[in-house]
């Protein structure tokens, strides 16, 4: 196995790649990125089991084909040191891959390509076509609200729901919850639901670097695919079903309270500073023109901050989780952010005054 590639062409594929595979691992070759050079192709290939990053490189210079795996941070680390448009000469020789550019010389340990775990997949039932930056721009404003660790363990990803033509993207912990609709763009004539794991999101989502590209997403009960430029990704599905939100919607609500969005965050994130550093709780007192925000903490330290509001309704008071309503605020495209609390004070949305298309639901807190 031998071959010659710019270290600019390898260098991107080959992060994308390690981003993936776990520092610690059962299984040593799991450390290691399958390397596969075929007719004029070099095939990159790294996973943990549960998620695969396959990366397809075209490349000139090939003397001999074959495959290998070698240390994948190693690897990276090697190429991501050398300099700009450094020719990487590799070459395997025994169990060992020489590495050669410029006035570098590396030996690297290599196991057998025929020890690398395959990634068992199951036929796609489902496909469509998704623009890259609409796909992103999805994922980010819900990603956040994904739960980590939980014990219920299907909020531990994303419900990416899949209606004809229209696209939804669902995240919540239990405490809050984040949606994101939108047109994909012609139709697809499925009605589907799954849950992608947390990690799986995330790693789609810092793979997404150009917005103008195109992604081909195939998917089964308990398997995504997802095909962008010269990279496939690949993971496992949670297999559970989502809990049903839809009661949220189907209740009494206040009058909307619209309030200037930057005025809302800087605010708060200065009250924020005295709140309690566990649950980080600000109590919203509202009233017909002003809205007082106000915190507290076991040093028995206070803070409060007023807001000029326009408010139709009955003063009331309410308190919130100051991190949950910032990262909601944060995630709103226009300048106003139309807060609306249900009238049993179980819940309250935040969202676009002009646009449905990313609500967020915060529960309130008991203070």
């Amino acid at each position: 196995m031998k071959f010659i590639i710019s270290r600019d062409q390898i260098l991107i594929p080959l992060q994308q790649i390690v981003s993936v595979i776990e520092k610690r691992q059962t299984m040593p070759i799991l450390s290691n990125v399958l390397l596969q050079l075929n007719n004029d192709q070099l095939v990159m290939t790294g996973t943990d089991t549960e998620i695969q990053i396959v990366a397809k490189i075209n490349i000139d210079t090939i003397h001999n084909p074959g495959q290998i795996t070698v240390p994948a941070r190693k690897f990276l680390d090697i190429c991501r040191l050398l300099p700009a448009n450094a020719e990487i000469h590799f070459e395997l020789q025994d169990d060992k891959v020489k590495i050669n550019a410029a006035r570098s010389r590396f030996s690297l340990s290599t196991l057998p390509a025929e020890h690398y775990p395959e990634f068992n997949e199951s036929a796609s039932e489902y496909q469509f076509v998704l623009n890259a930056g609409k796909l992103k721009k999805a994922l980010d404003k819900t990603l956040f609200c994904m739960a980590n660790q939980d014990v219920r363990y299907y909020l531990n990803g994303l419900l990416l729901h899949i209606s004809n033509s229209r696209l939804k993207l669902v995240a919540s912990d239990g405490h809050r919850l984040s949606i994101y609709e939108d047109d994909i763009g012609h139709a697809t004539g499925h009605e589907a639901r799954i849950i992608i794991p947390r990690k799986a999101v995330q790693e789609l989502n810092r793979l997404l670097d150009d917005p103008e590209a195109e992604v081909d997403i195939q998917f089964s009960n308990n398997h995504i695919k997802v095909f962008y430029k010269a990279v496939v990704f690949s993971s496992k599905l949670i297999d559970a079903k989502f809990p049903d939100f839809s009661k949220v919607f189907s209740q009494t609500f206040l009058s909307p309270l619209p309030i200037n969005k930057q005025s809302l965050r800087e605010a708060l994130t200065r009250v924020a500073i005295l709140s309690n550093e566990k649950y980080k709780g600000v109590t919203f007192d509202i009233s017909a023109d002003l809205l007082k925000l106000s915190a507290h903490n076991p040093e028995h330290d206070e803070a409060e901050e007023e807001v000029s509001i326009d408010f139709q309704g009955a003063p009331l008071s309410i308190a919130f989780n100051s991190q949950y309503i910032l990262d909601a605020v944060s995630n709103l495209d226009a300048d106003t952010a139309m807060i609306t609390i249900a009238a049993n004070a179980s819940s309250c949305f935040v969202e676009e005054p002009e646009s449905a298309t990313f609500r967020f639901v915060v529960m309130p807190m008991r203070m």
